[in-house]
């Protein structure tokens, strides 16, 4: 799982990584303990919101969020996805699912929120059932992604930075082939955030927004 926490929160000295890094490991302890049916990523998300908005600590913010369950006894996908992070399934050197963003309007996607008392009603706040579930056959590779990546690097560059990093190791499951494909990944879209000519699929997407912008 991933999720990203909304960064207008720093506005209001809150810091967007609290809430999307507890969301996610609210969930990864949820699995840990059983509490889940493979089959149902909605509900891990579901039960991982929930858990957050009972704490007795107040915990503000928002995030997108995606969740991938490998189903080892039917060999299916399962996965949830809330806003605008996302997830690739490759086999064979193509992709064969893509997951589909929901954004409210430009820049504004799906999200998961906890506001002060006097701001409820008015900062946006989706429920975890609103998340996009499918089902898919599973593939070689699955990759999994936040709002910044998908923002930065269109899929046919994330799809080619994986395929150049992939050596024989990578495919027998070698941790550091796979840390390093990721980390190659993250640092090409970092790099591409600063170029203030690159027509990413943030600056195109507001262009057709009536934004002219780039970077």
């Amino acid at each position: 799982g991933v999720a990203d926490g909304v960064g207008g929160w720093r506005d209001y000295g809150v810091d967007p990584s609290q809430f999307s890094g507890t969301l996610m490991r609210t969930c990864e302890r949820l699995v840990k303990e059983g509490r889940f049916v493979p089959s149902n990523p909605v509900g891990i998300l579901t039960a991982g919101y929930c858990e957050l908005l009972q704490n007795k600590v107040p915990l503000l913010g928002s995030s997108t969020a995606c969740i991938v369950v490998l189903d080892r006894s039917s060999h299916r996908l399962h996965t949830a996805n809330l806003g605008d992070s996302g997830f690739l399934v490759v086999r064979g050197g193509e992709v064969v699912h893509r997951s589909d963003e929901q954004q409210h309007y430009f820049n504004t996607p799906f999200q998961l929120s906890i506001a002060p008392p006097e701001a409820e009603g008015v900062v946006l706040s989706d429920s975890p059932q609103a998340a996009c579930g499918d089902k898919c056959p599973k593939g070689q590779l699955v990759q999994c992604h936040t709002g910044e990546g998908g923002d930065m690097s269109s899929p046919d560059t994330a799809l080619d930075q994986l395929l150049t990093c992939c050596s024989c190791s990578l495919w027998n499951s070698n941790y550091e082939s796979i840390q390093q494909t990721a980390r190659s990944i993250a640092e090409q879209a970092h790099e591409l955030a600063y170029d203030p000519t690159y027509m990413s699929p943030f600056a195109q997407f507001a262009c057709d927004n009536g934004l002219n912008v780039r970077g």
